[in-house]
């Protein structure tokens, strides 16, 4: 045999032998992150309903309109602190962003 074909035999093991070692890697961690599919699966649920929100708008103004007739101290109360919220959050990125160069 060739020195070239011993070499490509060499490769073709090693291939064959990563191959195998990676399979096993895979089922490793199939394994050890099934723990972690109620919370993933927790996650899809919560970015669904996001997205949702954001397709139907109509349906949140629709909803807050609704409870502003029924309990109009309690909706004015929570806006308040929405926005109060909302406020802070912006002026934090705002802060964080130029101490740490366009961070957020």
């Amino acid at each position: 045999m060739t020195a070239r074909r011993l070499r490509r035999e060499e490769l073709v093991l090693r291939r064959q032998s990563l191959q195998q070692r990676s399979t096993l890697l895979r089922e490793r961690v199939a394994q050890q992150a099934s723990g972690l599919q109620p919370v993933l699966g927790l996650g899809d649920q919560v970015r669904a309903g996001v997205a949702w929100l954001r397709e139907h708008p109509l349906a949140v103004a629709a909803a807050a309109l609704g409870l502003a007739l029924l309990r109009p101290r309690r909706t004015l109360r929570w806006g308040l602190r929405l926005w109060s919220g909302w406020r802070l959050l912006a002026r934090l990125r705002q802060g964080l962003g130029q101490a740490r160069g366009g961070f957020f």
